[in-house]
């Protein structure tokens, strides 16, 4: 019989972690092999005499483990069944002891068996409890999941996904897709079968800075597809090393990323065009502030006369109604594009509405000595539209037409039926443009691409605006031209409308008509902080023998309209101190003031603010640079 020494060397010197437990619920461990010391980082005088769960307690961090009690579980059954009990593998996390001082739990993972120990007469003595550490097994076979995870996430990406050996002569595809095939044998070139002949020096040399440098290939390029178009990948390759740090293969994948690179292309030509537009802007505003200025330095310069007063007005008019214009189409194309437009829809002719645009047009024409021919048919071309909207656009195709045809060139507006379609098309003999350039002539920037005469002008808005307007109406526009320098052709087409009536004729402008009638004279109060803005208006405003009275302040204007009880106020909204709305309300509530003409001139334009202020109980909204014509006939209607 072998001594009870030989024992307790077997179980000291066990490679596996052994201990004795008592055979008691609180399993006080009285016996502990030096195996299992080394995996837990304990010393033995720690651990004897102490209850097995004390020295490695629960985790109170992770009130959801089970491990303890499974643990207390399978204790238990072997005490009341007398029978070794198997654990599978378990998380138990054990208490450590960092560096600093402080204390935390380290992840572990363990297989656990324990057995009965009896003495002579059948008695249970203790519990041998045998441990396994297979953190590393698990964690590695944790790591071994992912990576298929990753690799199937690979080829279910669309992802083209690929073997290489170390030299990247020879190739064996994962998942093709149909696009790789395997090389047929070693060859230092196969990838020219994929790579268009410009991107395969640079290809190729970043194929051999990775394999010098055993590092992660990654690389966007070209490719060409099955098809033989070009394309654009992101390829990677990763290096599988063996135990001794060589490369033995390369696993690799590549991903289609050609929409993204056409949205980037997309993004940087919007950019680019948007810069020209840009800079094309600037040059735009500065054309009519010169002449301005100028003419403001002549009148300060210069002992003024009729002659010369009329001159400089006359130029300074013409340059702010051009600069007018240039912010108003900035406006118009901002409301539209953002939907902020509502049509007033009615049935109309459409041949109507080439007249009344070729009427606005013709100055242009006569003076590029243009000739202008108009083409409609008998019938009536019904459309349910904006009547002032669809002026517009004519209007616009037209200026757009004369402005990119040379002096004495030639102009067509003709309209006519397509099946359901109502349809207006723009010809023209001009400088033409490039087949690509046609694709997106109505993209927003898109005009500062043609070489136009600068001499006319504009923001090259006008074509934007065609597309949008047209869009509202349910309507098509198109554009096409042989060439540069053969002309171009612009269509616009609209839903017919079906037994409509005929539209009745277009009102007249009840402002154009008043503004011819002479306004008897009135007391009209200017309220405006720009004092420059405040004494012109004024000027002008005397000029038609209105009495006026100025005021750059909300608080001086009520002071004055109680003493003067003004027929017409005019007020800038946006006051320092108290607004222009309201103001408006506190002259309405002020006997004097309650029932005179209350008019905004602001530079707030948008169809929100024109809302608002009315609301605050102004009787009308003019947009700053005030348009004089339209002001008279406002008085002329008080008067």
């Amino acid at each position: 019989m072998l001594s009870p020494s030989v024992f307790e060397s077997a179980f000291n010197s066990s490679p596996i972690g052994k201990y004795l437990l008592s055979p008691t619920p609180d399993s006080v461990i009285l016996a502990v092999n030096d195996a299992f010391l080394i995996a837990a980082s304990r010393r033995r005088e720690d651990l004897l005499g102490v209850s097995l769960f004390v020295a490695f307690p629960s985790d109170p961090n992770d009130p959801d483990s089970t491990n303890e009690a499974e643990l207390r579980a399978s204790l238990a059954l072997v005490r009341e069944t007398g029978q070794p009990d198997t654990l599978p593998v378990q998380r138990y996390p054990i208490p450590i002891r960092h560096p600093d001082g402080s204390t935390g739990f380290e992840e572990r993972f363990w297989s656990a068996y324990s057995a009965p120990v009896f003495d002579a007469d059948g008695s249970l003595i203790c519990i041998a409890h045998t441990t396994k550490d297979v953190t590393e097994q698990i964690r590695s076979e944790r790591a071994l999941r992912e990576s298929e995870n990753r690799f199937r996430a690979l080829t279910t990406a669309g992802q083209v996904v690929y073997r290489m050996n170390a030299d990247w002569t020879e190739l064996r595809e994962l998942d093709g897709r149909g696009f790789l095939k395997d090389s047929a044998g070693p060859h230092p070139f196969w990838l020219r079968d994929y790579i268009p002949a410009d991107e395969q020096e640079r290809v190729h040399a970043a194929v051999l800075e990775a394999i010098k440098a055993g590092a992660v290939y990654e690389l966007e390029h070209r490719v060409r597809r099955l098809d033989g178009s070009d394309g654009w990948a992101l390829s990677r390759a990763v290096p599988i090393c063996d135990a001794h740090g060589e490369v033995i293969e390369w696993i690799g994948a590549a991903s289609d990323i050609s929409e993204r690179k056409a949205a980037e292309e997309k993004l940087r030509e919007s950019d680019r065009r948007k810069d020209e537009f840009l800079a094309m802007l600037a040059h735009e505003l500065r054309n009519p502030i010169a002449p301005i200025s100028a003419a403001a330095e002549l009148l300060q310069r210069m002992k003024p006369d009729e002659a010369l007063v009329r001159r400089t007005s006359q130029i300074i008019a013409r340059q702010v109604r051009h600069m007018t214009g240039l912010i108003d189409d900035l406006l118009d194309v901002s409301r539209v594009t953002r939907g902020l437009v509502e049509l007033e829809q009615a049935p109309l002719d459409l041949r109507e509405v080439l007249h009344d645009a070729v009427e606005q047009v013709t100055p242009l024409v006569r003076a590029r000595d243009h000739e202008l021919v108009l083409a409609l048919p008998d019938q009536p071309m019904l459309v349910m539209g904006d009547r002032k909207r669809l002026v517009q656009v004519v209007a616009n195709l037209l200026n757009n037409a004369a402005k990119y045809t040379p002096e004495g060139g030639i102009l067509t507006a003709s309209a006519g039926l397509r099946d359901a379609l109502a349809c207006i098309e723009v010809r023209d003999n001009g400088i033409g443009m490039a087949p690509e350039l046609t694709q997106r002539v109505f993209d927003l920037f898109a005009q500062a691409e043609r070489s136009a005469d600068r001499a006319m002008g504009g923001l090259g808005l006008g074509l934007a605006l065609v597309k949008s307007l047209v869009e509202l109406h349910g309507g098509t526009v198109a554009c096409d031209s042989p060439g540069l320098g053969q002309g171009s052709r612009f269509t616009a087409c609209l839903p017919c409308l079906a037994g409509a009536t005929q539209p009745a004729a277009a009102p007249g402008d009840v402002a154009v008509v008043a503004a011819a009638q002479a306004a008897a004279p009135l007391r009209v109060l200017v309220v405006d902080d720009n004092v420059d803005a405040a004494i012109t208006l004024a000027m002008l405003l005397g000029a038609s023998g209105h009495q006026v009275l100025v005021e750059h302040g909300a608080q001086a204007a009520l002071d004055t309209a109680r003493r003067s009880s003004p027929a017409v106020c005019l007020l800038d909204v946006g006051l320092p101190e108290m607004d222009g709305k309201e103001l408006a309300r506190r002259l309405r509530a002020e006997a004097g003031t309650a029932n005179a003409l209350l008019v905004a001139v602001t530079g707030y334009g948008q169809e929100s603010d024109r809302e608002q202020i009315l609301a605050a109980g102004f009787d009308h909204h003019l947009v700053k640079p005030v348009d004089m014509g339209q002001l008279e006939a406002i008085l002329a209607a008080v008067a």
